[in-house]
């Protein structure tokens, strides 16, 4: 990899490292449904511009079916998936749903089974059952730590589960409507969609935004958000899909720092042992895509 290139992946680890820190922190003084809204519609807005650039430069012209295959992705991303990730952040300790938001692949590997009949070879079985057991370890539900609950963990997990299926789902269009417009667009559909019920439960859109929290909530979206998902998609466009996941066999490193130092987290025996079955099973993941000859997009993670 470049210069470049190793730029764009760490700074993309380092904001999205930096993610369950400022949602727990915004957290506090924001409902979720508010601050979910908010940083993706944010988020969707700075990728805007490079979205329709590409469009443009692919010469696609987007069908109604399409806009409503992104619909159906948008919803399942924000109101569903990230929406339990932020309830997950105020329930239980950051660097335990940084950790099992990143075990995502797992249920990719399952849906990908299912939706596109791909074979689970022996590695992928491997990458499996080491992620499973890290996440078990990571979560030690048995003897759950200070600041985590059931009910974090749970929404935690579903978290992990819905994304992975709109990643999933993605890759049947994804090569039409190209990564960075896709993501783009399901954001921005994803936000109009949670209008809805925000509307119908009397959640706050815009109330108790102030100088004082207006520069997290920035920091959210224009920087985890927006610049995050953009240097990720550089990084793929330049480097490649499997050199780009570097990002997530680096996020789970930096994510329990970020949270020891800004929160107070401790980092306990069992989050290292979770943390380095999950890291052995994208080293695994990794080293096999990148001997697999395809120019599938890799899977998008939080």
């Amino acid at each position: 990899m470049s210069k470049r290139d190793i730029f764009c992946v760490t700074l993309t680890a380092l904001l999205f490292a930096t993610m369950e820190v400022t949602l727990k922190i915004a957290g506090g003084e924001l409902d979720s449904f508010q601050l979910t809204f908010i940083r993706f519609a944010i988020g969707g807005i700075v990728l805007l511009p490079f979205a329709l650039n590409d469009l443009k430069a692919r010469k696609v012209r987007l069908t109604g079916s399409d806009w409503i295959y992104m619909l159906i992705l948008g919803i399942i991303c924000i109101p569903v998936s990230m929406l339990l990730f932020q309830i997950a952040i105020l329930n239980a300790n950051a660097n335990l749903v940084a950790v099992i938001i990143c075990s995502n692949p797992i249920f990719v590997m399952l849906y990908s089974r299912i939706i596109f009949k791909d074979r689970i070879t022996i590695t992928k079985a491997i990458v499996l059952a080491v992620s499973v057991l890290g996440l078990l370890f990571a979560a030690n539900p048995f003897d759950l730590a200070e600041g985590n609950s059931v009910f974090g963990i749970v929404c935690a997990v579903i978290a992990a589960a819905a994304f992975a299926l709109y990643t999933t789902l993605g890759k049947l269009r994804i090569e039409k409507i190209g990564d960075m417009s896709m993501t783009c667009l399901t954001f921005i559909l994803g936000c109009g969609a949670m209008l809805v019920p925000m509307l119908i439960l009397g959640k706050p859109i815009f109330a108790g935004i102030n100088m004082e929290n207006l520069g997290i909530i920035l920091y959210i979206g224009v920087a985890v958000t927006g610049m995050g998902y953009f240097s990720y998609f550089t990084a793929i466009h330049s480097c490649g899909p499997a050199n780009a996941s570097i990002v997530f066999f680096m996020k789970p490193m930096f994510a329990p720092i970020f949270a020891l130092v800004m929160l107070g987290e401790s980092i306990t025996w069992n989050i290292i042992v979770g943390i380095a079955l999950l890291l052995t099973g994208s080293f695994f993941n990794i080293r096999n895509a990148k001997k697999v000859q395809k120019k599938d997009v890799p899977e998008l993670r939080t």
